[in-house]
């Protein structure tokens, strides 16, 4: 069968159109301060899904929209913590993949409420370990997805925190990327993912990837949470 043609052009662009969008909705609830003591992890979800709808016509998101605090930012995405309500001087990471005419955005920042040293440390290492695992994907052509997860947990180590999460990152793409045939494994950033992230998907389409970055204090009992597209500027 001949594989139809694909225009790698647009779909770099519809991709990088779909962050630019999840990035607005970000910029837009810190605007409005909707990360505030008092409010629930779960209402503020459905808060930030509303806005979504109202501001940019978001109908779907690919995943389980997160939103954790406080201790709560140490459980990974898998994770099922119980319904936690935002502190003050707490520490807040959002983690959402809103979907923008069928093409898939992940995004993930953390905020800070109040001046407490220590989390904002967490706040402000993320994007420094994020660059450098960009950096390493970058200057190394032939970089598999286990590689890369390696890296990116010593990174985090050289920035002195632990790694919360069983994986660094995963394709993305038209939605559901989750539907493209082959082993779960070669499809993240993790462990035993052993084939060169820079190849094509078995319909002939370029591999695109998040990198995510989730830093824990186990110490102090919190963490952060950070991811954006890795293989588009």
């Amino acid at each position: 069968m001949t594989k139809p043609i694909v225009d790698e052009n647009a779909r770099a662009e519809r991709l990088l159109d779909a962050q630019d969008k999840a990035a607005q909705l970000f910029d837009e609830i810190e605007r409005r301060e909707m990360i505030r003591p008092g409010i629930g992890e779960l209402q503020l979800s459905d808060e930030i899904r509303d806005l979504a709808a109202q501001l940019l016509g978001v109908k779907a998101h690919w995943h389980r929209r997160i939103v954790r605090a406080g201790v709560n930012t140490l459980q990974p995405f898998r994770g099922h913590p119980p319904d936690r309500v935002i502190a003050d001087d707490d520490i807040v990471f959002l983690d959402f993949g809103p979907i923008f005419e069928e093409w898939e955005a992940d995004f993930g920042r953390t905020f800070v409420l109040g001046d407490d040293p220590d989390k904002l440390a967490v706040r402000d290492a993320l994007p420094r370990v994020w660059e450098a695992g960009r950096d390493y994907f970058e200057n190394h052509p032939d970089v598999t997805g286990a590689e890369l997860f390696d890296f990116s947990v010593e990174a985090a180590r050289a920035e002195g925190f632990g790694w919360g999460s069983h994986i660094a990152g995963h394709l993305v793409g038209e939605f559901p990327h989750k539907k493209i045939a082959g082993t779960a494994t070669e499809w993240y950033i993790m462990p035993e993912s052993t084939k060169p992230m820079r190849r094509t998907d078995p319909s002939g389409r370029r591999c695109h990837w998040i990198l995510e970055i989730h830093l824990i204090d186990p110490q102090r009992r919190f963490g952060g949470f950070y991811e954006q597209l890795l293989d588009l500027p």
